[in-house]
C-alpha cells in the first residue's frame, strides 16, 4: 500500500486484496451507504441502502484487485475515511491502453475540501505512471452536476447514453460519457 498527502488528509493505494483489511473494508461501505443514500450517485439507483446492499459489490472490487489491473484510492483525514475510487482496465491488447473510473465518492460530510479533485488528480497520476495508461473514461449520471466537476479536472465529454439510468419509475437519467487524456 502507498500513500501521498494532499492538505489535510492521506491518500492510500491498495493494489492487492492483501492491502485491505477489515477496517478499510468497513470504512469504504459506512462511506458507500452515506453517499448513496445522500443523493449521490455511487451506484446503487434507489436509496435507501445499507451495508448488505454495498457488501457484495465491495467484495467484487476487493477480490480483483491486482497491480496491473485494478487499484483502490482510499483518502483518510486522521483516522477516518473520507472518500475513494476505484481504477481498473482492462488487459485485452485492444483495449489495455485506457483504464476506466468508478464509484468516485466523498464522503457527505467533508464534500467541498478538494477531497475528490486530489482522488483524480492521484487517479490520473497512478494510471499514467504506474499502470503505464494513455487516457481514462468515466461514465457519470446526468442531474448531478458531475460534468462540470470533471471537466474543472481536463475531463471532456465524448458522449451519452439517452435516459440510461432508471433512478425510479419516471426518473430516466441520461449516462454521460467522459474521456481524460493522460
Amino acid at each position: 500500500m502507498t500513500t501521498d498527502s494532499f492538505a489535510s488528509f492521506h491518500v492510500h493505494q491498495a493494489a492487492s486484496a492483501r492491502d485491505t483489511d477489515p477496517h478499510l473494508c468497513r470504512a469504504l461501505l459506512e462511506c458507500w451507504v452515506d453517499v448513496t443514500n445522500d443523493g449521490g450517485a455511487a451506484g446503487f439507483p434507489l436509496p435507501p441502502i445499507d451495508i448488505q446492499h454495498a457488501a457484495p459489490a465491495l467484495d467484487a472490487i476487493i477480490e480483483g484487485l491486482a497491480p496491473h489491473t485494478s487499484r483502490l484510492l482510499t483518502a483518510w483525514d486522521g483516522g477516518e475515511l473520507v472518500g475513494w475510487l476505484h481504477l481498473r482496465r482492462d488487459p485485452a491488447p485492444l483495449t489495455a491502453h485506457w483504464g476506466t473510473v468508478h464509484h468516485v465518492q466523498t464522503h457527505p460530510s467533508v464534500r467541498g475540501r478538494g477531497i475528490g479533485a486530489a482522488l483524480m488528480e492521484h487517479a490520473h497520476h497512478v494510471a499514467r505512471t504506474e499502470m503505464g495508461l494513455e487516457q481514462l473514461h468515466l461514465a457519470a449520471r446526468a442531474g448531478a452536476g458531475l460534468e462540470s466537476f470533471y471537466a474543472r479536472l481536463g475531463w471532456k465529454e465524448i458522449g451519452r447514453w439517452p435516459g440510461a439510468l432508471r433512478l425510479a419509475p419516471g426518473d430516466d437519467r441520461d449516462e454521460i460519457l467522459m474521456l481524460l487524456h493522460l
